[in-house]
């Protein structure tokens, strides 16, 4: 109880004016636009790579001790979701998951934005063509497509570790499914949000439309979204609870090791586990 309420006293504390977000688990999200100069330390005190997770759309790190930083690393392509990024996104949190180190997990978005979602260029052979005429066949198929991608996102709401989403730029399609999957998210004035999948004939069903109505508490502010496709900027994603912080923003948000301030990462790791009771 005492460290709830020292929690709550540091969110209650924020100097907006500071243009950086402490979050409860000792991590300083800085949304303050970087110097030539800081560039260059931040870039010679690079992150090291995690051990054992090598994938083609993703790249993780060792942020700082006891924290993982896991990037959508396809920046040429604005971290568009391709057919290696749906298996390796689970194969990753399976990894973490049993990680003893790893207390805290950020995802973040390398380059220009956060995702441009669903690569549709590399999964149209799946998506929008299925093979055969038969219409029960194909509803089968589409269906277990669905659920496998429908687990990319599962796999970070299930993880026993805090799972903070850090986000600049688009958030579009697939990227609202993942960060409202996430247990925290910040983002940089930049950001916006955009349910898209209505202008290419797809449906949000990976998992934006069953919890983006639980996290923002708004089911008319869900429908709106999703029909109409248009973008939620940063502002009123905040103050629709979508993000915990989202004002005065500098132009991108830089988490990982570059910009979180060297602090532990106190408190358990394993916020999702069930309770032993006698």
């Amino acid at each position: 109880m005492a460290a709830a309420m020292a929690a709550s006293r540091r969110f209650r504390d924020l100097p907006l004016r500071r243009l950086t977000a402490p979050t409860h688990l000792g991590l300083n999200l800085s949304l303050r636009p970087m110097s030539s100069s800081a560039q260059d330390e931040a870039s010679r005190a690079a992150p090291s790579e995690a051990p054992h997770h090598n994938y083609e759309s993703l790249r993780v790190t060792a942020a700082q001790r006891h924290i993982l930083h896991v990037q959508l690393n396809r920046p040429e392509k604005r971290n568009a979701m391709n057919k290696a990024f749906w298996s390796e996104m689970v194969e990753c949190f399976n990894k973490i998951a049993q990680d003893a180190d790893c207390r805290a997990v950020v995802i973040s978005g390398e380059g220009k934005m956060f995702t441009s979602g669903i690569d549709l260029v590399d999964m149209a052979s799946d998506l929008l063509q299925p093979h055969g005429d038969d219409v029960a066949r194909i509803s089968w198929y589409l269906r277990n497509l669905i659920s496998r991608y429908q687990e990319t996102f599962s796999v970070i709401e299930k993880c026993p570790k805090p799972v903070i989403a850090a986000i600049h730029g688009g958030c579009i399609g697939g990227g609202v499914d993942l960060v409202t999957a996430c247990d925290i998210r910040y983002c940089a004035q930049d950001a916006f949000f955009q349910v898209k999948e209505v202008d290419v004939g797809l449906a949000a069903d990976v998992g934006t439309l069953q919890r983006l109505p639980r996290v923002i508490g708004n089911q008319s502010l869900v429908n709106e979204l999703a029909f109409t496709a248009r973008k939620m900027m940063a502002d009123e994603a905040l103050s629709s609870g979508l993000v915990r912080q989202g004002r005065h923003a500098g132009r991108s948000l830089q988490p990982g090791g570059r910009d979180f301030q060297q602090e532990p990462c106190g408190g358990s790791g394993h916020q999702n586990q069930p309770a032993l009771l006698p």
